[in-house]
């Protein structure tokens, strides 16, 4: 945590000035921002899950477009009975 104390005769913008220097000079604040909007890594089994499903709509994606019966409905219809 960082400190700083009024000096005699100091102002309370100097001091704020002081403050804030102190405190970009620790990296506090970009430490911060970074850890802010993180995410976390996926698991390996979750990527491989992914990468599974990703494939699935692929091939049933090719397939509709094949038969002429893919448009934004039917996308969605096979995204949904995939998740199941």
């Amino acid at each position: 945590m960082i400190e700083v104390k009024k000096k005699d005769r100091e102002s309370s913008e100097s001091l704020i000035r002081r403050f804030s220097r102190r405190v970009q000079q620790t990296g506090v604040l970009m430490q911060a921002r970074r850890s802010r909007f993180r995410k976390d890594e996926k698991s390996k089994r979750e990527k491989i899950a992914g990468a599974i499903y990703k494939e699935k709509v692929k091939k049933v994606v090719n397939r509709l477009k094949k038969m002429g019966k893919f448009d934004e409905g039917t996308f969605k219809n096979v995204k949904k009975k995939l998740i199941k």
